[in-house]
């Protein structure tokens, strides 16, 4: 069998914590700022952590070597 090839897409977006869950960055935080409340900025900076059933499809098929 050949390997599978790994999403780069997915890769450069994603990454798996030691248990096993898919750790993201979270989106709104790049331009804009000004408008947005400084406990909405902070609450953005932390990683997010997928829920089960999106980090199962991101496991099994964008990072098959995670």
């Amino acid at each position: 069998m050949p390997k599978m090839k790994t999403k780069k897409a997915a890769a450069k977006r994603f990454s798996l914590t030691a248990s096993g869950k898919v750790k993201y960055k979270k989106m709104n935080l790049r331009h804009i700022l000004t408008k947005k409340s400084s406990k909405r900025k902070m609450h953005l900076r932390g990683a997010g952590i997928l829920s089960e059933a999106s980090a199962a499809r991101i496991r099994k098929q964008q990072l098959p070597y995670g």
